[in-house]
């Protein structure tokens, strides 16, 4: 097992471990709950995880009350959701003592992590994420919310967990349109991190497609070790930590207006692609970000143009109202070359003239 440590020491210590290996799900509850011992457990997942058979993997024949998701997915990431799950948990007299379990992918992390947080003024939660994408990056510093009918995690706030357990075993059973679309996160943290790790995933690719374990626990660490690092110069998004968010702004706009038919990482690469295009323009960078990355997420199979429903025109409407906008002018990241984003006076974000942005996108489409 390799452990991480993610060092949030403040006057409230919110630091915790990262576990990870193969064949963790069996031994969960048991460190959970000894991590905070005589608290009542309450387990949320999803349709799809429970039917992968990972619930009955982490609980064995322990009886444990649950909450299942139902449809799984970005299309029940919504308040409705969040409130189903607190009047669950009230009806079974859950209280303050509470210890929510959150098993699944990034969706199931969300919410998990938005409803302890504002039950009963909030409790602690475990993340065990079961995806790719999730286990890349969104189990890990405490960024949780769900969407509103106009964006995407318009409600939200910063609860970290108090441990997460990756088990790269669970990667198994996901299909692999996810499971390719997942590591597109990975791909992310070596653009903004590590040309070292970037060159990894390049010569490493045909095991990670196959699912190797080896490769997939090497990954798991590296991810973390970034995603860690980063969360620690900046647990609240005031300034480093929003590097992180690379590729994000134009991703969660086609996200959110192909109505969630694309997968995050079908949405981000795309947004990768359009966050290296205006670097070209803004910061002169080397065409061979945006060629290099471009060849990697082709390999793993992912868009390089906008689906034929999608026109800039909707991306630059819902990108108006992204959080990280000033006066409804979107902000991106942006990198000079692998493993560097540009930084000004502190700020990893810069808003882009409209022109830069339209012909950015305007590849996109073409």
């Amino acid at each position: 097992m390799r452990e991480v440590r993610v060092s949030l020491v403040r006057s409230d210590d919110l630091s915790y471990s990262v576990l990870i290996g193969r064949g963790l799900l069996g031994e969960v509850l048991a460190d959970a709950q000894r991590l905070h011992p005589r608290r009542r457990v309450f387990l949320l997942t999803d349709a799809n995880v429970r039917a992968a058979g990972h619930v009955a993997a982490l609980t064995g024949d322990r009886p444990v009350a649950e909450y299942v998701i139902d449809p799984p997915g970005e299309v029940s990431k919504h308040i409705g959701t969040v409130t189903e799950i607190v009047e669950a948990m009230e009806s079974l007299k859950f209280g303050r003592d509470s210890l929510l379990v959150a098993l699944g992918g990034g969706t199931v992390g969300d919410i998990g992590g938005f409803a302890a947080a504002i039950f009963k003024r909030g409790v602690p939660y475990v993340q065990v994420p079961t995806t790719t994408v999730a286990q890349a990056d969104s189990s890990v510093g405490g960024k949780v919310g769900v969407d509103s009918r106009l964006s995407k995690n318009a409600y939200g706030v910063f609860k970290q967990p108090a441990r997460v357990y990756v088990d790269v075993a669970t990667l198994a059973t996901l299909d692999d349109r996810a499971y390719r679309a997942g590591l597109v996160e990975s791909v992310k943290h070596a653009m903004i991190a590590d040309p070292a790790y970037f060159e990894y995933l390049e010569t490493h690719l045909d095991a990670l497609l196959a699912r190797d374990p080896a490769a997939l626990e090497s990954v798991a660490e590296r991810n973390v070790t970034i995603k860690a690092r980063v969360v620690e110069q900046d647990v609240e998004e005031q300034g480093a930590r929003r590097v992180l968010n690379y590729g994000h702004t134009v991703g969660h706009a086609v996200e959110s207006a192909s109505g969630y038919r694309l997968l995050h990482g079908e949405a981000l690469a795309l947004g990768i692609l359009a966050a290296a295009r205006i670097a070209e323009e803004v910061c002169r960078a080397d065409e061979s970000v945006r060629r290099r990355s471009g060849v990697l997420l082709g390999k793993l199979g992912m868009p390089a143009k906008l689906p034929p429903e999608i026109n800039a025109g909707a991306l630059l409407e819902i990108m108006s109202r992204d959080k990280k906008a000033l006066e409804a002018r979107p902000r991106f990241v942006l990198l000079d070359r692998l493993g560097h984003a540009r930084e000004e006076n502190g700020e990893y974000v810069r808003a882009v003239a409209p022109g830069v942005l339209a012909k950015a996108l305007a590849e996109l489409e073409g």
